[in-house]
């Protein structure tokens, strides 16, 4: 690691680095997690509009953003590369996806079972690796996706419903990371990109539904000013955690990544009263101890 000036990072030096890598990637999942509060104030938005709207809002606020940074070249080489350009509206696709799934589960009273989804997670991305890259597991990764399965099982058996909002956000999620994984474009200058090609769809889609007014006619000054704010809502977060990661280990990044479907759970059953049976219990509590292993696993091999 080195300082400013390419000498070599003192002790002190660098323990403010990773503290300020903390702070800032620990800010960014604490803001994630507070985000069904915010969209519990947009109930009365249809989930399809309020999606729209926070892509075409995230596109104007990172189009400053990109604009203040200098960073148009690298947007316009994206652009202009057909394969970086054909993975970013798959990856578009699947973070819009994502959001709206996420957006969906407020809205119907599932937070539980988003922050669920958002716990399993990590173990989706190691099974994906194993599926699409062939990696092989060791036996902590084995016991932890194990854990995980058999949470899903508990919850399919013993409460009889599949809980699909969590298994579609973290296979979502987990299929964006990797394929954002091979596009060597930034995520600021990635998601301006997957909003730009996205835009004339969101665009089309609230002309269709709520007129030229794109929904503001006869809204609220409340309403209209927390559908402009999902623009920031979207991207300050994510330019806390890229800041953030580059800062710390990425065993410290994996640990943190909890905050947010832990402040998701804890809001859910004493912010919302989202039912919390026994069975549940079992779900989270097999889901966590997998995590335990995981992230065990994870500082262990740094």
């Amino acid at each position: 690691m080195s300082g400013p000036d390419n000498r070599p990072a003192t002790g002190g030096e660098a323990t403010q680095t990773v503290s300020s890598g903390v702070l800032l990637a620990g800010g960014a999942f604490a803001l994630w997690g507070v985000l069904p509060l915010f969209y519990k104030a947009l109930g009365h938005v249809p989930v399809l509009d309020v999606l729209a709207h926070r892509g075409i809002w995230a596109l104007v606020f990172l189009a400053l953003i990109v604009t203040l940074t200098r960073r148009w070249a690298i947007v316009v080489g994206a652009l202009t590369s057909p394969r970086v350009l054909g993975l970013l509206v798959v990856t578009g696709v699947l973070i819009g996806g994502n959001w709206g799934g996420f957006i969906y589960a407020v809205d119907a009273g599932r937070v539980l079972e988003a922050s669920l989804g958002y716990f399993i997670n990590p173990m989706m991305n190691v099974a994906l690796g194993v599926v699409l890259l062939g990696e092989r597991l060791n036996g902590p990764q084995k016991a932890a996706i194990a854990c995980a399965a058999l949470g899903v099982l508990n919850q399919v058996i013993l409460i009889g419903t599949v809980p699909w909002i969590a298994l579609f956000l973290a296979t979502s999620f987990a299929a964006y990371g990797y394929l954002r994984k091979t596009v060597s474009v930034e995520s600021l200058d990635g998601l301006f990109v997957e909003m730009l090609v996205l835009a004339p769809l969101m665009i089309g889609y609230l002309v269709w539904a709520e007129g030229p007014a794109l929904g503001f006619a006869g809204a609220d000054a409340w309403t209209i000013m927390l559908l402009l704010l999902t623009g920031p809502f979207t991207a300050i977060p994510l330019l806390l955690f890229a800041a953030g990661a580059r800062r710390i280990h990425l065993a410290t990044l994996g640990i943190l990544q909890f905050i947010a479907p832990s402040i998701m759970f804890l809001m859910a059953v004493f912010l919302f009263g989202e039912p919390f049976m026994l069975a549940n219990a079992l779900t989270f509590g097999l889901i966590w101890t997998g995590l335990a292993v995981f992230a065990w696993d994870a500082w262990r091999n740094r």
